[in-house]
């Protein structure tokens, strides 16, 4: 097992938002971090120029999660530099539609719900040699509360998140023997998201807000303290656990 200190951590989607609060938490906490993005290169270059200003350790690595071999390129790269990935934080968005189930395709669903379980996939299948052979690993997937409480328009979202995190108990359950761990969390509203921004209107934050005892809804930084917590040592007995970081928006 490697020293805390060294510890090499793969964030995927990580130019922004959750991914990019997670990779400057990651980092400041001593580990070298992986910021995995698709097509915000600059983006994903100042979250790293920001973690180096830090006194931190990181790199930006171009993949699309969803494709096997782009994933196994990243990881040859990263093994080239560092080793062995020791945490892997699953953040990476594939795109989805939001509309009524009566007016989507299955093209629509199913296209959704085949990115999200490929990527995870693929991703999984890529960490696993290296914390196999050295008998420790963290894996954290980031779900959604909708996976649980349905919200209009979001079936391919929930449907798919519902499965990552059915996915992730079966790993958590089979790893564990291992010495890898297998945890969720699942946000519910994040501020400062594209989700938020592009989805909803400031009438919908406002019924939100309205509807979260601790009277706000979360911030990324929020979400990056429970994945950190799941990526370190204080969560060692903890596997196929789910954390929710919603303000008591939902409780369950």
């Amino acid at each position: 097992m490697t020293g805390a200190t060294s510890r090499v951590a793969l964030v995927t989607g990580a130019s922004s938002g959750i991914g990019a609060a997670t990779a400057r938490l990651l980092a400041a906490r001593g580990m070298r971090v992986v910021v995995n993005y698709l097509h915000s290169a600059t983006a994903a270059e100042e979250v790293v120029a920001d973690i180096e200003a830090a006194g931190g350790q990181a790199m930006a690595v171009r993949a699309d999660v969803r494709e096997a071999p782009a994933v196994g390129s990243m990881i040859e790269q990263v093994q080239a530099v560092w080793g062995g990935t020791d945490v892997l934080v699953h953040n990476a968005l594939a795109p989805f539609v939001v509309k009524p189930f009566q007016d989507m395709t299955w093209e629509e669903l199913g296209g959704k719900l085949d990115g999200e379980m490929r990527a995870a996939f693929a991703v999984t299948k890529a960490v696993l040699p290296a914390m196999t052979e050295q008998g420790w690993g963290r894996i954290v997937y980031l779900g959604t509360g909708l996976s649980r409480q349905p919200r209009e328009g979001m079936i391919a979202l929930g449907t798919a998140k519902a499965a990552l995190a059915q996915f992730a108990r079966y790993l958590a359950q089979e790893l564990g023997p291992l010495g890898i761990t297998v945890n969720v969390v699942e946000p519910g509203p994040v501020d400062d998201t594209r989700m938020a921004a592009d989805v909803f209107d400031e009438e919908h934050k406002r019924r939100q807000v309205a509807a979260t005892p601790l009277g706000r809804l979360a911030h990324p930084g929020d979400v990056a303290q429970a994945v950190a917590f799941y990526a370190g040592e204080d969560s060692a007995f903890m596997t196929g656990t789910t954390a929710a970081v919603n303000g008591g928006m939902s409780m369950y």
